[in-house]
């Protein structure tokens, strides 16, 4: 159904409501089958696949090389986050040498991506709660005006805003352009950390709406967040102080300093927050990377217009993951001893992270569902796959 509500059917004194699968606040084609009693949410059933592609069998008839590119297109909000964690995992499992600066040039391309993301999440939660932050659209125009400067970036660099495709086996494919855009790079950076410090932040603690709207609304304590495989944003805003890049840290990430952001609300404010002071933290470290990263190849195998087949040892398995905006994104690989994987399978955070939903809303009014769907940020292309 298209309908953003439709009634389904009564039973006593509660209600049967269909919200999505396009309704404009799911960030996506989800369809959420809410029981309700009056105003309060009594049940909650997610209703997903409405974007199912099939990517994980799709890998199986494609060799390792010309995978990570189809990868991008499930969070297609961070796509360098799918992609990284698949061609970790194929370093790891054929013991591949990665240079210091692909690994400096890859850490800096996931931050700036982070922080586009995060922009996205910022942005339009003020919209889904109807306009409580600046009185509508302002913040969303301003977030998307640090976002447009990103991507722009990006394209400089790869040729491409959004799908990069820079991550290979053994490295990255693009070097840094120019002296001219690590300038840029500076002044993105300014520009972000200004407008999470000097607008955002004083915004938030100022706008009675927006806080009566999230603080205490949504709790997911430590342990229920643990108990569902929740990371992210979403876990930390829960108090627990888990990131991969800290806790299994990969390519630049265990040279470079940063903190893990927390916050113990356990709420829609306490994740919102997790992720404005996380854009600090990529600031950080894109700043120590613009100032140190290291000369040298950018890559331990053949440039793009010579590539290579990949070919692991034969039954192996293996699994690497890496920490994207939406938290623990990981790629687990079956090798059968040919250039194609014989079953990939991902380990996507957005499903993790939405399967807690039904908890959040119980005995919440249905204005507050859409309050604490936004605080997940999920992206439903990496929910379904």
């Amino acid at each position: 159904m298209s309908q953003i509500f439709e009634v389904e059917y009564f039973e006593g004194d509660k209600l049967i409501l269909n919200m999505g699968p396009q309704h404009p606040s799911t960030h996506g084609v989800l369809r959420l089958i809410l029981t309700i009693s009056g105003e309060n949410i009594i049940d909650c059933k997610p209703d997903i696949g409405f974007l199912h592609r099939g990517v994980e069998k799709l890998c199986e008839s494609l060799n390792y090389v010309q995978i990570p590119p189809i990868l991008e297109r499930n969070d297609y909000l961070s796509p360098i986050s799918n992609a990284l964690c698949f061609v970790l995992a194929l370093e790891k499992v054929g013991n591949v040498e990665v240079p210091r600066r692909a690994k400096y040039i890859r850490t800096l391309l996931a931050e700036i991506s982070r922080i586009t993301s995060h922009m996205i999440a910022i942005g339009t939660y003020g919209l889904d709660l109807g306009g409580a932050l600046g009185g509508g659209t302002s913040v969303f125009m301003r977030a998307f005006r640090i976002r447009e400067f990103g991507l722009a970036l990006m394209e400089e660099f790869t040729g491409t805003r959004f799908h990069l495709n820079a991550v290979q086996i053994g490295g990255v494919r693009y070097d840094i352009p120019s002296s001219e855009w690590i300038n840029k790079a500076k002044k993105f950076c300014e520009f972000s950390e200004k407008f999470i410090y000097d607008e955002l932040i004083p915004l938030v603690e100022k706008n009675p709406t927006f806080r009566a709207r999230t603080i205490g609304v949504g709790v997911l304590p430590p342990e229920i967040a643990k108990l569902y495989g929740c990371s992210g944003p979403v876990l930390r805003g829960s108090g627990i102080a888990y990131d991969v890049r800290k806790a299994e840290p990969y390519d630049a990430y265990g040279e470079l300093d940063f903190k893990v952001i927390t916050q113990n609300g356990c709420d829609c404010y306490s994740r919102w927050m997790v992720r404005g002071l996380e854009v600090i933290e990529s600031v950080k470290i894109i700043r120590q990377i613009i100032d140190g990263i290291p000369s040298g190849p950018i890559s331990s195998r053949p440039p793009l217009k010579a590539p290579v087949a990949f070919k692991p040892p034969e039954n192996v398995e293996v699994y690497a993951r890496v920490e994207s905006p939406r938290g623990e994104m990981g790629a687990f690989i079956v090798s059968d001893n040919t250039t194609k994987p014989y079953r990939l399978k991902l380990r996507s955070p957005s499903f993790s992270n939405l399967s807690v939903l039904p908890y959040l809303v119980k005995n919440v009014k249905i204005p507050d569902v859409i309050a604490i769907l936004g605080s997940l940020d999920p992206v439903f292309g990496d929910v379904d796959r």
